[in-house]
């Protein structure tokens, strides 16, 4: 395998509905990704996607975004592994970069979660036989998470308040991210209506519409397409039990714990050296976990890195940097790719507002389902590697 670095992002701003068509989206968020690499042709396309067949009856998504933006002829494949798709597609360029079958891949997520109901759509990443016809959904099994989590380790009730605050003061920030320029209070959190005990509104990240793309060459090549480019340390995947029942401990999510530790291997890091962690927080109780899992936090305790405001930019592990999930929002397909488009801004002190100090290390994990499946991508600056 050769090195493989980013030498391009794209993304559109998160909008809560968009006027524009899933072909037009994508292929936008390809061309700004080709643009920022000066290149007009590649060798393959990944795209991401989960709801589209669903919402707007359309499949054969990655071959629709190639012709429109007018890269017919290449190879182009959808890529899915639920939620978590926008992190697969990003593995499938870097495999097809690093085996030497492409020298320049671009991987984008596009979803248009606004036309239709999501819900039982994505549901349907659940156990349609065992939970589904039993009336699980994801807001359903996040809450029993979150339930059981404040049973078991004593949480106090406002215990997670701290993480959508932190991931809204960020998307403040941030000009693609849903709430821009809004942010929200503790208050605000603890008030919001609660949508299935104990699990609020705000605890949900949004429904919402978006693109985001990158694009993929040998880091041996990369600085012929950007003065800037970020080299993808690691790429690893795992999965658990399909159902959240049938695990020896719910609240240890065991395919996070086992991606992070072949990246940390692969990157030949430790996890001390990560600056900051763009978490999969479409639930808060997923970053919770999520952070416990990678060893951030012992089993029960990952809460208090949130109440303790240990999470912020300047905090002792940085995540949603600019907004996460929860607040710059999260687009099914596209959600990976903008976490990686972040990190490379992070990574490049690109960031403005919202830059973290001396960031040569990032980390980003990507949940499919109830954490049935987990991606975990370590990325190291030029000069973290030179």
């Amino acid at each position: 395998m050769r090195d493989v670095s980013i030498v391009g992002i794209g993304q559109l701003p998160v909008e809560k509905t968009t006027s524009k068509s899933l072909r037009q989206l994508g292929a936008a968020a390809v061309r700004l990704a080709m643009e920022d690499a000066n290149v007009e042709k590649v060798d393959a396309l990944f795209a991401s996607n989960m709801l589209a067949d669903e919402l707007q009856g359309q499949k054969h998504i990655a071959a629709l975004i190639a012709d429109e933006a007018n890269l017919t002829g290449i190879e182009a494949l959808q890529v899915g592994a639920a939620m978590a798709s926008g992190a697969a597609a990003l593995r499938m360029a870097y495999l097809a970069v690093g085996s030497g079958e492409a020298d320049l891949a671009v991987a984008v997520g596009v979803e248009k979660m606004s036309e239709g109901v999501a819900a039982p759509a994505l549901a349907k990443a659940l156990d349609v036989e065992r939970e589904v016809a039993d009336g699980a959904t994801m807001i359903t099994k996040n809450a029993e998470l979150m339930r059981l989590y404040f049973e078991r380790y004593k949480v106090p009730e406002d215990g997670l308040v701290n993480f959508p605050v932190t991931a809204h003061r960020n998307a403040r920030n941030n000009p693609n991210a849903l709430f821009y320029g809004q942010s929200v209070s503790p208050r605000s959190v603890r008030n919001s209506r609660v949508v299935y005990p104990p699990l609020r509104l705000m605890d949900c990240s949004p429904i919402c519409d978006g693109a985001a793309a990158v694009v993929l060459a040998p880091s041996q090549e990369a600085r012929a397409y950007s003065p800037h480019p970020v080299m993808i340390l690691a790429s690893s995947v795992s999965t658990d039990r399909f159902r959240v029942e049938d695990r020896a401990n719910p609240l240890w999510l065991e395919a996070a714990h086992i991606s992070a530790q072949k990246a940390f291997r692969l990157a030949n890091v430790n996890r001390e050296d990560v600056n900051l962690y763009e978490v999969h927080d479409a639930f808060s109780i997923m970053a919770c976990l999520l952070l416990e899992a990678v060893g951030f936090a012992e089993p029960g305790q990952g809460w208090r890195l949130a109440a303790e405001k240990r999470i912020g930019l300047r905090g002792e592990i940085p995540i949603t940097t600019m907004g996460g999930l929860k607040a710059r929002g999260h687009p099914i397909g596209a959600t990976g790719l903008y976490q990686t488009c972040e990190i490379v801004l992070q990574l490049t002190e690109r960031a403005g507002k919202n830059q973290v100090r001396n960031a040569s290390i990032a980390m980003m994990q990507s949940v499919g389902a109830a954490a049935t499946t987990v991606l975990t991508h370590i990325f190291g600056s030029n000069v973290a590697n030179s």
